[in-house]
């Protein structure tokens, strides 16, 4: 290492990013097992040679082992050890390991663990055989039989009415549910509905399955679970009037199907939304208030702000199939939802593409006819504002040329500055650039580029950043010697 470049800040975390390296000399990947620190991610390299998976499972350290067991390009033959392991840890990793290249034998053998939670990672599993996962039904603990209803979707009709029949509440709820692991979800033997229905534990999720006449439906529009009637308020038989009533519901999660409904008249669905607005608490809500709210009331607040999400992100089918009259609606739903259909003319996309919403934009961009230009590109991401925390952006499916992905190497916003070493010929001089960037997310971006330069990577190790000194350690075109060098700073 260069006399002016200072040892890693974060030396931990170097060395985890080290043993995620491709590059590194089998030689090196042994002077790995015995760090004791970090998470065992040496463990879970693909090149692993069954001399080194030998070692580490006699070393019988808790993390390389259970990191071991994760690793899906474990041998059978380790695999099945593992499966004999005493901890029911390392016996639930190994289920979940087991993505569909393990036998039957492995799943047979793990099929009978003591441990519940072993039995629920096989319940949640669809690499195991059909007749074994079915045995699951009768398993003692309803926890598994739980995971088996709520993941096993389209198991076998015997196998789905064990469970919409099982003697435990838990079991029965989670197989007559709304909502489920998986798609699609399973539809009940129509002669199961009316029990399924006159049970509290199940009622909700049968209402989407039955016929509503007029007894039924006022009924169950004012069952007093609120998750009975936001099903009854998306019902398509539901009744004219039962549906106005329930467009004043207390609960905004039963409003808001009501405001979704094709056929709400429009000044109810004007109430609606303004309404769910109103509610919307302010951003910092919860932790100004935080130990002042009671229960009932902070559960209110809550629900309020889980419904303004919905509404923004609710795309509704019969507007994609009739979106003409909906691309100037005055709700940022409907113009989304109108936005997915591939066959609007050029003055609408057009419109949609320039809309105040960047739901909006962006999902006009995504179903554009031919696509999108550059220019279009790079503002869609530019301007987009996601409702929740994600790392996807529009550039990911909307690529950008690599004149702008340079020209964005130099742009003042950071986020921006991010997509240019998406570009594999980034010149040298911007790679430099980028390597010392004031932002410590644009350093990580172009620090994972292939073209790296290796004595900017070696800077790199000592980075305040630990996501950025880990990136570099695990760059393949880092010098043997400077992993030699962070192994011996470790003590390896």
């Amino acid at each position: 290492m260069p006399d002016d470049v200072p040892p890693p800040v974060h030396l931990d975390e170097v060395v985890e990013g080290l043993a995620e390296n491709s590059a590194l000399p089998p030689e090196f990947v042994r002077r790995l097992l015995v760090h004791r620190r970090g998470h065992g991610g040496v463990a879970r390299r693909t090149d692993l040679s069954d001399g080194v998976i030998a070692e580490i499972i006699a070393l019988d350290d808790h993390r390389l082992i259970h990191a071991l067991a994760l690793n899906r390009r474990l041998p059978h033959a380790f695999r099945m050890t593992l499966a004999e392991h005493p901890d029911a840890t390392i016996r639930a990793a190994v289920v979940v390991g087991a993505d569909g290249g393990a036998p039957r034998e492995l799943f047979e053998r793990l099929l009978g663990d003591s441990d519940p939670g072993v039995r629920e990672y096989l319940a949640q599993s669809d690499h195991v055989p059909e007749d074994l996962r079915a045995r699951q039904a009768a398993d003692p603990e309803p926890r598994v039989r739980v995971a088996l209803a709520q993941w096993w979707t389209q198991a076998p009709e015997a196998v789905r009415r064990l469970l919409l029949t099982d003697r435990e509440n838990v079991v029965r709820a989670a197989a007559c549910a709304t909502y489920y692991r998986h798609l699609p979800h399973p539809v009940p033997p129509a002669d199961l509905l009316p029990a399924l229905l006159t049970d509290p534990v199940t009622r909700a999720g049968a209402v989407r399955h039955c016929t509503l006449d007029a007894v039924s439906a006022r009924r169950l529009a004012g069952d007093r679970d609120p998750e009975v009637r936001e099903e009854v308020a998306g019902h398509p038989d539901l009744p004219a009037l039962l549906r106005d009533d329930l467009a004043g519901d207390p609960v905004p999660q039963v409003r808001l199907r009501i405001f979704a409904r094709q056929d709400t008249p429009e000044p109810v669905r004007a109430a609606i939304h303004a309404r769910l607005l109103s509610e919307v608490p302010a951003r910092d809500w919860l932790s100004d208030h935080q130990g002042d709210l009671q229960e009932d009331a902070l559960e209110r607040q809550i629900m309020s702000e889980m419904a303004r999400l919905q509404l923004r992100t609710l795309r509704l089918p019969w507007v994609t199939a009739d979106p003409l009259p909906h691309v100037d609606s005055p709700y940022a739903c409907f113009r989304a939802s109108a936005a997915r259909s591939t066959g609007l003319p050029a003055p609408v996309v057009a419109r949609l593409l320039g809309d105040e919403d960047s739901s909006v934009r962006t999902t006009m961009a995504l179903h554009a006819p031919g696509g999108i230009d550059a220019a279009t590109a790079e503002r869609i991401d530019r301007t987009y504002r996601p409702e929740k925390k994600t790392r996807w952006r529009p550039a990911d499916d909307l690529p950008l040329p690599a004149d702008v992905l340079r020209r964005l190497a130099t742009d003042p916003d950071p986020r921006m500055r991010q997509l240019a070493p998406r570009d594999p010929s980034l010149p040298a001089e911007l790679l430099h650039r980028l390597a010392a960037d004031p932002d410590a997310t644009v350093r990580q971006a172009v620090v994972a580029h292939p073209r790296f330069p290796p004595l900017a990577l070696v800077r790199l190790l000592a980075d305040p950043s630990d996501r950025v000194a880990a990136a570099a350690a695990a760059h393949p075109g880092l010098p043997h010697a400077h992993m030699d060098r962070i192994l011996t700073l470790a003590g390896l």
